[in-house]
């Protein structure tokens, strides 16, 4: 090998370990981008939805994942559910029957978590996570804090782990064509947590 072959060669090897060198410090960034593009895609990727007010129906079928967040005063309240849609069904009295035990929801009972102590319906209720179960009747219904959040539709409802029961009327509403819940804030420390679902809507008192 000549003195010139042998510095070309030397040039080219120290070039190529130089940007082997250099390829993670670049590609640094785009895996950065990624893990950080994946962290904000989780509750897209899980499905679960922030149902908005709809008037009109949707292509998507069956009950979909949602959850609801909101504070009163100084709880914060999460409420995780699925969603059914109208889809031009009878929903009071017909899909929904009235005068009997309703997850208020679709699938797994409707959970409602809070992170300090409320008061709803006038009756205290610990921080912690609970089923929300209501029963629809015409005139007015009956809305139950349940000891009990992991449950699959009423099967293992016992009334015997209730904590709270009270009694609401029932709203007329403009169209709401998939269940809807949220948590409304009425300055200091009173609000509502609002069901809406069909042409009716009812309005939960709470305090914190």
């Amino acid at each position: 090998m000549t003195k010139s072959s042998s510095f070309f060669f030397a040039f080219a090897l120290s070039g190529l370990l130089f940007g082997c060198s250099q390829t993670p410090v670049e590609q640094e960034a785009p895996e950065q981008q990624a893990h950080h593009a994946t962290a904000h895609q989780v509750k897209e990727e899980e499905g679960v939805l922030s149902i908005k007010a709809q008037s009109e129906p949707d292509t998507l079928k069956g009950s979909l994942k949602a959850e609801a967040h909101g504070k009163i005063g100084p709880a914060h309240f999460t409420i995780a559910y699925h969603s059914p849609a109208v889809r031009g069904r009878v929903i009071w009295g017909g899909l929904v029957a009235h005068n009997q035990v309703w997850v208020t929801g679709a699938h797994s009972a409707t959970s409602l978590e809070t992170d300090h102590p409320i008061t709803i319906g006038g009756k205290e209720v610990p921080a912690g996570k609970y089923a929300l179960f209501t029963i629809p009747g015409e005139q007015e219904w009956t809305v139950i804090i349940n000891k009990n959040w992991n449950q699959h539709l009423t099967d293992d409802y016992s009334e015997s782990e209730d904590m709270v029961r009270f009694t609401v009327k029932p709203e007329p509403a403009e169209h709401q064509e998939r269940l809807r819940y949220q948590i409304v804030s009425e300055g200091d420390s009173k609000g509502t947590v609002v069901i809406s679902w069909d042409k009716l809507k009812v309005a939960l008192p709470v305090s914190a």
